[in-house]
């Protein structure tokens, strides 16, 4: 940092104190715990003086470190009026990110003209572990764009710039969470005990390294989907977290059904109300690409992925032909699909290799434990199947399991819970049914399978909607 930028920092860490940028007590953070010191660098934008200030130190930094880039892209939402003063003032084109992909128009997800293979610089108030940078980071690159450094606000120093720095990201911030302490100390506005709580707060709440052993400290069960998205290192785990914020849903639909126009009607209604709909295309007599087409347009319309429950569980080199050939050609279309892990690794392996020439986004759940009576997914296989995954995690969504306490360390991880009904009991072929309030309270499910409690409503629109609300209720009670 230039050494006469000192003062006009000291000045701005003040100025930030006072406009209640910067608050200290106890606050409950989105993953539960309580944290002696809350930033709110929003309300900024309501003032002028100070939002062009910190534009005008980030530019300082940009030259001093000859940070040579074509584009600059805010992190939305809180980063894009700095990013976009910083634009103006430094005469980089600015970029947009969306956070979800619009079903209009365009369908872009990064905005603005731009050419692939030219670097674009990540403007950002707050790294803490360093997910929404490198959530926004992995969108310009999907994109074709080059991504090598972020401009940062505060560095809360929790890990998150060694994190970005092991995905080939530098970062750069105006202050750290010590140094910005250290201004408001000497002019008087926090007392020494404040700064201790807060420097023993970051100590006891880092994020994890790839060197380091630790595990995330935070609790999976009470942080908010759009959160653990930043977590997630599958892109349709990512995708599917923001479409449940989005539509207030976390209800995936088990359509079981043989006639392709049940399934299209049911769709057509029940659209809506889901985040996810899952196939068995195997049971469907008259299967056929028309009705995939016609399937895919609903999804789109309606915003839902497609999930095809084909429970791959051979060797390998036939998942591959499974997953891709044949008659269903289930990677063209299935946005997730299931598998079990009892043949062992290469399983997984087959199943990447199939997504990486995919050309689109893909994802599966592994099969950890069943939900019908007497099966035989004991709970060391449970533990196994999840331990099974590393090296393969950027394929995998999440886990199809009861039990919430085998994902307590993978937060990125979507729980599917199947067997969920409003009633409860069973039926007389072994399954057995948990109610939403277990299935996602006391279980810990993020997504729960519901079928024949839908598709054999006499209103199938009033049922979805009620296990709509029912299912997101709960979720909501949960994280609160």
């Amino acid at each position: 940092m230039p050494l006469n930028m000192d003062g006009r920092l000291r000045e701005l860490a003040v100025k930030l104190h006072e406009i209640d940028a910067v608050k200290f007590g106890e606050f409950k953070m989105k993953s539960g715990i309580m944290s002696p010191v809350y930033f709110d660098l929003r309300v900024i934008v309501s003032y002028p003086g100070v939002l062009s200030s910190v534009a005008n130190l980030l530019i300082e930094v940009i030259e001093a470190n000859q940070l040579n880039s074509k584009y600059v892209c805010g992190v939305p939402y809180t980063a894009l009026p700095i990013a976009t003063l910083v634009s103006v003032e430094s005469s980089l084109p600015m970029l947009m990110r969306r956070k979800e992909k619009k079903d209009y128009g365009t369908k872009k997800l990064i905005e603005g003209h731009f050419k692939c293979q030219e670097n674009c610089l990540i403007v950002e108030d707050i790294i803490t572990s360093g997910g929404s940078v490198l959530e926004t980071a992995n969108d310009l690159r999907n994109d074709g764009l080059v991504v090598t450094t972020a401009l940062v606000i505060i560095d809360r120093e929790q890990n998150g710039k060694k994190r970005l720095a092991e995905k080939g990201i530098e970062s750069f911030s105006l202050y750290t969470m010590s140094s910005f302490l250290e201004f408001l100390q000497k002019a008087g506005k926090i007392s020494a005990e404040t700064v201790e709580s807060v420097r023993k707060y970051v100590e006891e709440n880092k994020f994890p390294t790839s060197g380091d052993s630790a595990v995330v400290t935070m609790d999976r069960l009470r942080m908010p989907f759009a959160e653990r998205a930043s977590l997630a290192k599958n892109p349709v785990a990512r995708e599917l977290f923001h479409l449940m914020e989005a539509k207030r849903s976390n209800l995936c639909l088990a359509a079981d059904l043989t006639k392709a126009t049940d399934i299209l009607n049911l769709a057509a209604e029940v659209g809506p109300y889901i985040c996810v709909l899952k196939l068995h295309a195997d049971i469907i007599s008259d299967f056929s690409k028309d009705f995939i087409s016609s399937l895919q347009q609903l999804a789109e319309k309606h915003r839902f992925l497609l999930f095809e429950d084909r429970k791959f569980a051979d060797i390998g080199s036939v998942v591959v032909s499974q997953y891709r050939d044949g008659i269903y050609e289930v990677s063209s279309w299935a946005d997730l699909v299931t598998a079990h892990v009892l043949p062992g690794r290469g399983i997984l392996q087959g199943i990447r290799k199939v997504m990486e020439t995919s050309g689109t986004k893909r994802g599966m759940f592994v099969v950890a434990e069943l939900s019908s009576a007497g099966n035989l997914t004991t709970p060391s296989y449970a533990q196994e199947a999840v331990k099974l995954i590393e090296g393969s995690e950027d394929a995998v969504t999440g886990f199809v399991c009861q039990d919430g306490g085998l994902l307590k360390n993978l937060p990125g991880a979507i729980h599917l819970i199947p067997g969920v009904k409003i009633e409860g009991s069973g039926d007389s072929l072994g399954q057995q049914y948990n109610t939403p309030a277990k299935a996602i309270g006391v279980c810990g499910g993020d997504i729960a399978v519901v079928g024949r409690g839908i598709y054999e409503a006499k209103d199938v629109v009033l049922a979805a909607e009620t296990y709509r609300n029912t299912l997101w209720d709960v979720y909501s009670k949960r994280i609160e």
